[in-house]
């Protein structure tokens, strides 16, 4: 019976350092043994979802949804010492003769080497190493935190610009009507290439490090779920509207962009169809992409194709994405922006960005010039009352 525990104890053991290895150490997509940590993950995600029920307001919600990845770090860390402290407690039966016994005398070595020791013959062995496996544990997540923060840093800093070139929460017509109203479409270029790197790079960090999937934006109405969608429906639009003033960049952000989708669907377990019919159909409506070509052709945004022509190619778009994109907004309980699909856990309908007035000095005066037509204010619609917001 001992010699049974025993080996059950070090198979127990065995499986935790390797996946603290394999979460820790190894750079690749979570797979086998390393989605250990993504249950661990999921259980908190959950758990603050549920307590984010008690706020009424979307920016409540986000606070209370704020801390979810450093308490799933805290818990994962916990999960590593308590099947660590099963595994040699089991282990520890051979000389304790009872498994409470070996349990506490692991828990204590766990910290101080052996502080409590009872009867039978000593396994200083053992002691030691639960002491010095638990210490190269610690020692790892600690440095595991600096290339967490250091990706996290990367992938926000490019959400944050488009606070002003996309809107609050952000939406792919907003972006390209801001760059026509202010003149500067010739920036479109560098946008989509800049966000093409970006999404090259969140593909690599995210599928490696799941952790940061569970870390939002700074601020409530900021989402790099959102930011991205809008960057895409814009680089979309302009290929379907535009295609012979476009510009090639706008399809190579466009590739790698669904590409972070699918990757990180992939790593989370769900079922991707990397090859999907360009006619096939999508949730975003014909009669809603109409409105927004309207509202470019309001502002003078150059256009080679109506709405009718243009549709199949933006519809070709979207499809590689849109699947995914709104069930990873959902997943994130992310701000409820125009085209980002329905929230199962807000209340909140749809919010459209609010675009400032355009203010010019003219002389000793300030004239302001209000553009001639304007977004719905940010506020609560009809369909607030309900859960599944319309998109």
């Amino acid at each position: 019976m001992n010699a049974l525990l025993f080996a059950l104890g070090l198979t127990i053991v065995v499986l935790t350092v390797s996946n603290v290895l394999f979460t820790l150490v190894l750079p690749r997509q979570p797979s086998g043994i390393e989605r250990m940590s993504l249950v661990v993950n999921r259980t908190v995600r959950l758990a603050f979802i549920a307590l984010s029920r008690l706020a009424s307001t979307y920016e409540g919600k986000d606070a209370i949804l704020a801390p979810t990845a450093p308490v799933a770090l805290l818990v994962q860390l916990l999960f590593w010492a308590a099947t660590l402290v099963l595994g040699f407690g089991l282990m520890l039966v051979g000389t304790t003769h009872s498994v409470p016994d070996g349990l506490l005398q692991a828990l204590t070595a766990l910290f101080t080497v052996g502080a409590v020791h009872v009867g039978g013959r000593p396994d200083a062995g053992i002691d030691i190493a639960v002491g010095a496996v638990w210490v190269v544990t610690v020692a790892l997540q600690i440095a595991y935190l600096p290339a967490i923060y250091s990706s996290y840093n990367r992938r926000e800093g490019l959400v944050s610009l488009l606070e002003s070139r996309a809107g609050e929460p952000a939406w792919g017509p907003e972006l390209l009507i801001r760059h026509q109203l202010v003149g500067i479409t010739d920036t479109l270029p560098d946008l989509y290439a800049a966000w093409e790197e970006w999404a090259a790079d969140v593909a690599e960090s995210h599928t490696t490090y799941p952790i940061l999937l569970l870390f939002r934006s700074p601020e409530p109405w900021l989402s790099w779920t959102i930011g991205l969608l809008a960057v895409l429906d814009a680089g979309a639009m302009h290929l379907s509207l535009a295609p012979d003033t476009a510009p090639s960049q706008a399809r190579l952000c466009l590739r790698m962009g669904f590409t972070l989708t699918n990757r990180v669907a992939a790593s989370l377990g769900w079922e991707v169809d990397p090859d999907p019919d360009p006619e096939g159909p999508i949730q975003l409506t014909f009669e809603e992409f109409a409105r927004a070509v309207a509202l470019l052709e309001d502002c003078g945004f150059p256009t080679e194709r109506s709405a009718e022509e243009a549709w199949p190619d933006f519809r070709g778009w979207r499809v590689n994405y849109e699947r995914v994109a709104y069930r990873l907004a959902d997943r994130m309980t992310a701000p409820p922006a125009p085209w980002s699909g329905a929230r199962r856990h807000l209340r909140t309908g749809v919010v459209e960005p609010r675009r400032p007035p355009q203010r010019r000095p003219a002389g000793e005066s300030a004239v302001v010039e209000r553009p001639s037509f304007v977004n719905p204010a940010r506020g609560r619609h009809a369909s607030d009352d309900t859960d599944q917001p319309g998109t």
